[in-house]
């Protein structure tokens, strides 16, 4: 007598299917801290506390959304995401056994109350553990790290109070028991896996395998009962949220606001692949040059015009003669005209001073001498280190000859009297550019050689 051919199980997942699902819930807690950590940058009145206790408020936001996938789909969020369910093992045959009674076979295998909390157990209080743990580790390396052969461990004193114990016991487990435990945790699990795909065993998890569970595929009695019990229509979650009678039964009332919240776990399901595909795009977007590519072709149309300065004061500098003719305005010779930078605060001019011709030599801008003890400033120009100082300082003599009311070498300032309500002095700035020195004088670096 032939014995039976094995009956092959639809609804068991492939290995790739469950890696996929764990890769992504292990995705989610660094995306939203990431998100969280950028919005705490830009408003951190709000975010901050959020964002002292983000394991604590996930660990939370867990139990609640998972709390109810468990018990109104049997899976968790992202096991439901890739239409996966959660159903308990049995020693029967239930490939042979779902094809004539589907309906006793789903209700026999759905998850009880015990299940449920261990499953919870397993998605919220172990990674909430690990993700502890494992941060305790980076700061216990990190200070071996920086600390180096003085890093030591001191024994527990006699007079240690309680909490120096814990912490020191923590210490402990965190430098000596933890490490060798996760990876232990993790080749049981990559054992498990193997099992699982060569058909060693019916779940991929050795927690899962411990507290006798498996994962599957949803079959068409799991869809047809979630769109039931999603349509309104009397379930065992839904059945006890019946209006009496004369209860109002607008927007605000009980039965209302009793069902808003399922709604909203609900529609996680479909902002959860929009978020997905929102990062994808955002990935690839940065990733490649078709933003820059647009920027460039948008801009090649572009006619723009020199900018032009209202209020700046321009001078023609000695040596050099404009002359006109019929023709219009042309140079008899080299004609350079300097306009005064002006200042963004105040509008008013900046005291400048022009660059040495190239034919001096290397000459400091401010005195026009040879370099004594050459200085850069941030901008790139050298300079005598005691002229750029005191210019930065406000205290240069060209400068306060020319605020009281002198004539500048360079040809700034033709009113009389005092420049101080119409002209900036250069204080905190470049002597030839004006712009900010950040720092100060303790932004200028000496040239050595």
């Amino acid at each position: 007598m032939a014995s039976p051919e094995p009956v092959f199980d639809v609804y068991r997942p492939s290995l790739f299917e469950l890696i996929a699902t764990s890769q992504l819930q292990s995705l989610i807690p660094p995306s939203l801290h990431y998100l969280l950590r950028s919005a705490t940058q830009r408003y951190p009145r709000y975010f901050l506390r959020i964002f002292n206790r983000f394991d604590e408020i996930y660990a939370l936001l867990s139990l609640l959304v998972d709390g109810y996938y468990l018990r109104t789909y049997s899976s968790s969020f992202v096991e439901h995401f890739y239409s996966l369910k959660l159903s308990r093992v049995s020693r029967f045959a239930i490939p042979l056994a779902a094809k004539s009674t589907p309906d006793i076979v789903r209700e026999t295998l759905r998850l009880r109350r015990r299940d449920v909390h261990l499953r919870l157990l397993a998605l919220v209080l172990l990674p909430y553990l690990k993700r502890k743990l494992d941060s305790a580790l980076d700061i216990q390396n990190a200070r071996s790290l920086v600390q180096g052969n003085t890093f030591q461990r001191n024994d527990l004193p006699s007079d240690a109070s309680f909490t120096d114990k814990i912490a020191y016991w923590h210490n402990r487990f965190v430098t000596h028991v933890y490490p060798p435990l996760h990876v232990a945790v993790g080749a049981t699990t990559l054992l498990w896996n193997l099992l699982y795909l060569f058909d060693g065993t019916s779940s991929h998890s050795p927690l899962l395998w411990l507290a006798g569970l498996r994962i599957q595929r949803l079959s068409q009695e799991d869809w047809t009962a979630f769109t039931a019990a999603e349509a309104g229509q009397p379930s065992n979650s839904t059945a006890g949220i019946q209006s009496r009678p004369g209860e109002p039964t607008g927007l605000f009332s009980r039965n209302s606001l009793r069902r808003l919240g399922p709604a909203s776990l609900r529609s996680l399901k479909l902002a959860l692949p929009a978020a997905v595909f929102a990062l994808k795009f955002l990935e690839w977007w940065h990733a490649s040059n078709f933003a820059s590519q647009l920027s460039r072709k948008r801009n090649e149309d572009l006619d723009l015009s020199p900018p032009q300065v209202s209020g700046a004061v321009t001078r023609v500098e000695s040596g050099s003669r404009v002359s006109k003719d019929a023709g219009g305005e042309k140079a008899g010779s080299i004609s350079s005209v300097r306009a005064s930078p002006i200042s963004a605060s105040t509008s008013l001019p900046i005291l400048t001073v022009p660059l040495p011709e190239a034919e001096q030599g290397a000459l400091c801008p401010i005195c026009s001498s040879q370099l004594v003890t050459p200085t850069a400033c941030q901008t790139g120009y050298v300079f005598c280190y005691v002229c750029i100082f005191k210019w930065i300082e406000g205290e240069h003599e060209r400068q306060i000859a020319f605020m009281q009311g002198g004539k500048d070498e360079a040809g700034w300032g033709d009113e009389e009297g005092d420049r101080s309500r119409t002209w900036e002095s250069g204080k905190g700035r470049c002597a030839v550019t004006g712009r900010k020195v950040l720092g100060g004088s303790g932004g200028l670096r000496r040239i050595m050689g």
